[in-house]
């Protein structure tokens, strides 16, 4: 789907829906089982451009959103799930799940690109600053890891917080478009991101695991390496 189409469709959705939706700052134990964490494959743009714009903008719907915020500015390719060197639930992501997203990006090969960064628009459940990809590198991408994206089309964004109340949208969406003086930031993308946060906290920082560099495909792990090399690991064991 074109990217002008989805955000159109992301508009048009949040005109229809009466009211926001209210996060809630708890934990969901129903949902991360007790797994730690959950990785995802993301854009790294917290340049300090693009976290003065959504700092500016949050403080534009101060009010409006849940306390603690704490993501740092990127944009969502694909999801991974809660790492786990075995898996057993579906929403794990294990040694192999791993290796096929790699092996995607390698078979892919994007060269660096660049994308703009501007205005606002929102979910009903959160807000967010809308992406150009004029040159189709974040569509490339995220085709190449999978191309799903849960809940509607793929709508390449960066969030801005999240909504803690069930405010009317025809009202937030007054302050949305009240937001002026908000020209296009360039962002010059050189890496693809295996990311991390805290299944347990709404809006918690997220860590960066590995960095895939598209100028000449290495990965590079920022510690210990999540999963090592297939040839380091150890062998499955035979199923009975």
């Amino acid at each position: 789907m074109p990217p002008d189409t989805a955000l159109d469709l992301a508009r048009a959705a949040f005109r229809r829906a009466d009211r926001t939706l209210q996060n809630l700052r708890r934990d969901f134990p129903e949902w991360h089982l007790g797994r730690p964490r959950y990785a995802l494959w993301a854009l790294d743009v917290a340049t300090p451009p693009v976290d003065r714009a959504v700092a500016r903008a949050a403080h534009h719907l101060n009010g409006l959103l849940l306390d603690g915020y704490a993501r740092q500015p990127h944009i969502t390719l694909a999801l991974g799930g809660f790492p786990s060197p075995a898996p057993t639930h579906p929403d794990d992501y294990g040694p192999a799940a791993f290796d096929t997203h790699l092996a995607a990006l390698r078979a892919l090969a994007p060269a660096p690109f660049e994308i703009d960064i501007g205005g606002m628009a929102s979910f009903t459940s959160a807000p967010f600053l809308t992406v150009g990809d004029e040159e189709g590198g974040i569509r490339r991408l995220h085709q190449a890891l999978g191309g799903m994206h849960p809940g509607g089309p793929y709508t390449p964004h960066v969030t801005v917080g999240l909504y803690g109340g069930e405010w009317p949208t025809t009202e937030v969406l007054a302050r949305l478009d009240s937001l002026t003086d908000a020209p296009p930031l360039r962002c010059r993308i050189e890496r693809v991101s295996l990311m991390s946060y805290a299944a347990a906290e709404i809006g918690g920082p997220l860590a960066i695991l590995a960095d895939f560099h598209l100028a000449d495909g290495s990965l590079h792990w920022r510690g210990e390496a999540l999963f090592p090399p297939p040839t380091a690991r150890a062998p499955t064991p035979a199923q009975p």
